[in-house]
This record gives structure tokens, C-alpha cells and sequence, in this order.
């Protein structure tokens, strides 16, 4: 997810909730349950949804999985470097 979120960032996540085009997830792909990622929630399909990573070269988000379930919504950062996400 970089720029948005760096290795080390600890996140608040709301589980639930609303999710909109453009919020920061935490989901799981249905091709591959056992990954859990953090993402950008793109836009709704097939009751799920499309999410990508903000680095646009790499293809680890619904370009090689397909749709993802939202688990819940990154509402802010805490550690190291505190902010909303949102």
C-alpha cells in the first residue's frame, strides 16, 4: 500500500460498517481465504468488493485474486507516524 501505509504502520480498523470507493480495507480475497491484506476499496461487485494496492506495479489485489470480502475499514494510524486515513 505504499505510499499510503509503510511495513511496521499500526492500524485502528473498524470491523462492519459502511465502506465507500476509496477507504482503506482490511479484506480477504475469495480465491484465497487465507490471505488477509489491506487495500483501497475500488468500487462494489458481485457482493463484494474490488480493491487495489496504492502502488499501481504491483499486482497483488483483484487484478490477480478477483473480488474481496471487507472485513473492515482502516480508520487511523497509530504508530509510527499517527493520521487518519479517511
Amino acid at each position: 500500500m505504499a505510499p499510503t501505509l509503510r511495513d511496521g504502520d499500526a492500524l485502528l480498523v473498524r470491523r462492519g460498517g459502511r465502506v465507500r470507493a476509496g477507504d482503506v480495507v482490511v479484506a480477504r480475497f475469495r480465491s484465497r481465504p487465507d490471505l488477509l491484506v489491506i487495500k483501497r476499496a475500488v468500487r462494489e461487485q458481485d457482493d463484494g468488493w474490488w480493491v487495489r494496492g496504492d502502488n499501481e506495479f504491483v499486482t497483488d489485489d483483484s487484478r490477480a485474486y478477483g473480488v474481496a470480502d471487507v472485513i473492515g475499514r482502516a480508520r487511523w494510524r497509530y504508530w509510527p507516524r499517527p493520521g487518519r486515513l479517511s
